[in-house]
Order: C-alpha cells, then sequence, then structure tokens
C-alpha cells in the first residue's frame, strides 16, 4: 500500500522512481521470475487525478482509546486514531481489533527505501507467504475518506487496491474504484511521504513506539520482494485508553 513502491499519483516523482513503478506493475500483473509480496497499494505511475471531496482545514482530533499493537519481537506501537478525520476506517479498525481479527496476523511488507511498513492481512497467518498483501476482512470495502492531513513521520494510512487493467478474464479497476477499497488492512509511514497525499486515507499517527517500527522496516527481506525474511508477528492489537499514554492536558 507507497514512494518507489507504493502508488504515486503526485507530479514530483523522480524518474527513476516511476521507472521502477511502471515496472513493478508490470511484474504484478504478468508475473515475474521472482516473486514479490503481492499487495493492495503499489504505485503504478499514474497521472494525478482531480480530487474532489477531500476534507481540508480539519485538525485531527484524537479518540479516547489508541491502538496498542504488540509485536512477538519488537516491542510495542502506540497509534492514536483519528473518527473526525476517517470515521469509517477507525470504526473498521476498532471493530476488528474487538474481534480480535488482527492477532497473529504479520507485518508481511516492509521497504526502508520507501520508509515504510505495511499490515493488517489475515492471509500472512498461512503458511503460503505468495498471498500475503492480498487479503480482506468479511466485511464490505470502506469508501476512500480523504483529507489534507500529511503523511508525515508516523502518519498510519489505510491500504487499498491500485488500478489494475483487464487481463485474463480479471476485471479492470479504475482508478475511482480503487480509492475506495480500503478494507483492513494498513500502513505506516516511518518518513515524510506526500506522494501519498490526499490519495490514502490516513486514520492515525503513532505515539509511541516509532523506534520500534523503524527497526522491523529495516528487518532483512527475502531477495528480491518486500517480505520479510522472518515472520514479524503481531500478538495482538487492543484498544487502551489514551491517557495511559499520554498526559492528560488541564
Amino acid at each position: 500500500m507507497l514512494n518507489v513502491l507504493f502508488r504515486n499519483r503526485r507530479g514530483s516523482v523522480r524518474l527513476p522512481a516511476l521507472m521502477i513503478s511502471v515496472l513493478l506493475a508490470a511484474c504484478l500483473s504478468f508475473g515475474c521470475n521472482k516473486t514479490k509480496t503481492e499487495v493492495r497499494d503499489f504505485d503504478q505511475g499514474a497521472e494525478p487525478a482531480v480530487r474532489t471531496g477531500v476534507k481540508k482545514g480539519i485538525k485531527p482530533r484524537p479518540d479516547e482509546q489508541v491502538a496498542v499493537i504488540e509485536t512477538a519481537d519488537y516491542g510495542n506501537i502506540v497509534i492514536e486514531l483519528y473518527s473526525n478525520i476517517a470515521p469509517q476506517m477507525v470504526e473498521r479498525f476498532k471493530k476488528l481489533i474487538q474481534e480480535g481479527f488482527y492477532d497473529g496476523t504479520t507485518f508481511h511488507r516492509l521497504n526502508a527505501a520507501s520508509g515504510l511498513i505495511q499490515g493488517g492481512d489475515p492471509l500472512s497467518k498461512d503458511d503460503n507467504p505468495e498471498n500475503d498483501g492480498t487479503g480482506d476482512s468479511p466485511y464490505p470495502n470502506v469508501p476512500g475518506e480523504f483529507s489534507d492531513i500529511p503523511f508525515d513521520r508516523g502518519a498510519v494510512g489505510a491500504a487499498r487496491k491500485g488500478t489494475t487493467p483487464e487481463f485474463a478474464g480479471r476485471a479492470a479497476v479504475t482508478e475511482e474504484q480503487a480509492r475506495d477499497t480500503a478494507n483492513c488492512q494498513f500502513f505506516i509511514v516511518l518518513e515524510a511521504a506526500p506522494q501519498f497525499d490526499e490519495d490514502y486515507t490516513v486514520f492515525g499517527q503513532v505515539i509511541e513506539g516509532i523506534t520500534n517500527a523503524e527497526i522491523i522496516m529495516r528487518a532483512p527481506v527475502e531477495e528480491d520482494t518486500e517480505r520479510p525474511a522472518d515472520r514479524i508477528v503481531v500478538k495482538r492489537i487492543t484498544l487502551q485508553p489514551r491517557s495511559k499514554f499520554v498526559a492528560t492536558k488541564p
């Protein structure tokens, strides 16, 4: 679901990154000798479209609850959630957390060059790494909830599909359709990623454990993939009072 290897529709892309994106999109659609982790939101080098319905000038207001990601080997990552910015995605995230949906999933996608980690796929629980990045929850997709909140360091976004052409009987996914395909997967950026601004749903921000996320991002990956060499397991995600992690303001 991001810069060099994410879907990048901003006009300020460097040419090498665009070339990489185009080649990668071709691999995903038609196959490569070395399979990359299939994901739901690769950069396909499309031109930016005129965005409508983007929330402007709204300051994020953290919910009273935060999401605490407990990993098996890398400590915790605490995320504050913005229902006033992305109410439907936050509602979905909380619902899945309460159902234990994320327990035992992994961070299946790491890219230190792009500065991101991605997780939340139920298929990452099984023994087939080839399907990681393609799974959904049992619930319908969540429409895009785009805002002018920038993808700065620590921002949490909703992963979604990219545009794809019709191929081998598979229906094409248009730009507008792709923008409404968030479901359960999420990503964290560890450096500013303006190419995702107003094009992916921001629904939270890391407020504790950013160093743990960075360590995860730099974990070894399998050759020519974004797949971790060793499984990075999420033991559980829980909802806890934000006041436990942030001093209450008077």
